[in-house]
């Protein structure tokens, strides 16, 4: 299914299923875009791109503003749709939904806020004027863990600044992506080929990044896809930016507040069982409290609530039968490495649904430094704690990862949080909390986590070039 030129299309492609994680049964049958259809795409928003450029900003910025009212006025059915195909908790996926109209409000109001410079000229009668431009066409491939937030950081920065775009879902979790289109399109609708979409999976994600129509490609999603994003594009020198995923360190150090570093710390390893790439992935605690820390999350983990997203729980299900394979071997690794279980350990069962991705909230000892499971991301539920006799040891530790995205830090003492942050090589450092973002501060990673980076200032201007003027009046 397409959304090109401001109208549905019927896709070609091959159809693929997108099943339900909490039974395991096929919901949907969704067809993929050709790469001729990509180009249907393509060509529609490069037709609409130089009249919504010209439009003043404040007119991009209220299109922003009646998507994020939409959305606002369907929130329930939109959170509906993540429960169902993402597996999200009930009260999760309203959080996503909160978030993706905070992404449309906030770039919405830079529409009077984007500043060029005049500089003075080097000969008599000239100034120079440095404008921002739009970079053209935007192809926006998405992920399926949060398909309509993400979606909204890269189309309302996108929007805002004079871009055109064709977006991607996952086509693991492509239905809430097709919901909002169709509330846009109802509702809010925009000019003919501003904002189109093309459904399908690696092909269709291939073809939009080497047609030399796209102008920009913006991907969030596995390490490995992102590398091959790049160097596809870097054969056009297309622009890219890229959020590739993390191993996020959480240090407790022997000053912390435990009761508040244990409940954090559960919820950021937990919140949608475990696959946000900002999840604190690896436990690093001082020794002098490892024992008190670690029975506490034990304890708080044992109590979690597992069971249909739909109802009041606080893990539902894995997306899909190989994101649990993924987990399931990450855990059998680990302890063929000498990890020992301290609560959990594998796939769980819920009543009335046998066929879900059930898994169940592990914790694990016995970790080591170098082993896959402190080092490689993990992407699930799984928790190792590790204990560390000073700051030099946790760094170290904490930066042997070729993931730079978030990291997190629990300490009352000024300087100790200070020389964490300064030391540690990562993009997005969280004190004493976790999760998550804020649309106005910066989403980026260092390493492998990615290039770029989303939000604020500096993730709006990613969809800006600079164009300079040299104007001789004399």
């Amino acid at each position: 299914m397409s959304f090109v030129d401001g109208e549905w299309r019927e896709a070609s492609g091959t159809p693929i299923a997108v099943t339900d994680p909490a039974s395991g049964e096929e919901i949907a049958s969704v067809p993929s875009a050709t790469a001729a259809e990509v180009g249907d795409a393509l060509d529609a928003a490069r037709r609409a791109q130089r009249e919504w450029s010209r439009l003043p900003a404040t007119t991009r910025g209220d299109h922003l503003r009646a998507i994020a009212g939409v959305f606002a006025d369907h929130r329930e059915a939109l959170a509906d749709s993540l429960v169902r195909e993402v597996g999200k908790p009930k009260a999760q996926a309203l959080g996503e939904v909160e978030f993706a109209i905070g992404f449309l409000r906030y770039n919405a109001d830079w529409d009077r806020r984007i500043e060029g410079e005049i500089l003075p000229g080097d000969v008599p009668g000239e100034v120079i004027h440095l404008l921002r431009a739009p970079v053209g066409v935007v192809g926006a491939i998405c992920p399926w863990n949060f398909p309509l937030a993400v979606l909204c950081r890269k189309i309302a920065p996108a929007l805002l600044t004079g871009n055109t775009v064709v977006a991607k879902p996952s086509e693991v979790t492509p239905l809430t992506t097709l919901h909002a289109f169709r509330l846009v399109a109802e509702h809010a609708p925009l000019p003919p080929g501003v904002l189109n979409l093309v459904t399908g999976g690696r092909e269709t994600g291939a073809a939009l990044v080497a047609d030399p129509r796209t102008s920009m490609v913006s991907f969030t999603g596995h390490r490995d896809t992102g590398k091959s994003v790049m160097a596809t594009a870097a054969e056009r020198l297309t622009r890219v930016s890229l959020e590739l995923g993390g191993k996020a360190p959480a240090i407790v150090w022997r000053d912390a507040d435990l009761d508040l570093a244990v409940a954090s710390i559960v919820d950021a390893r937990h919140f949608n069982a475990g696959q946000v790439c900002t999840s604190a992935e690896r436990v690093l605690v001082h020794e002098s409290i490892v024992d008190d820390f670690t029975g506490r999350y034990v304890a708080a983990v044992e109590a979690l609530r597992v069971g249909h997203p739909s109802g009041e729980v606080d893990v539902g299900p894995m997306v899909s039968a190989a994101q649990h394979r993924k987990t399931s071997a990450a855990l059998e690794t680990a302890l063929r490495e000498g990890a020992t279980v301290l609560t959990g350990g594998g796939t769980a069962t819920v009543d009335g649904y046998a066929g879900g991705y059930w898994f169940t909230p592990t914790v694990l000892g016995g970790v080591r430094p170098g082993m896959s499971v402190m080092t490689e991301e993990t992407f699930g539920p799984v928790t190792p704690i590790y204990p560390v006799a000073d700051l030099d040891e946790a760094l170290a530790i904490a930066n042997d990862s070729r993931y730079g995205l978030s990291a997190y830090i629990f300490s009352r003492d000024y300087g100790t949080v200070m020389r964490t942050v300064d030391d540690l090589d990562f993009g997005e450092i969280y004190i004493n909390r976790t999760l998550g973002e804020s649309v106005h501060a910066h989403h980026a990673g260092f390493k492998e986590s990615g290039i770029g980076g989303e939000d604020g200032k500096w993730g709006l201007l990613r969809y800006t070039q600079i164009k300079t003027a040299y104007h001789h009046f004399g």
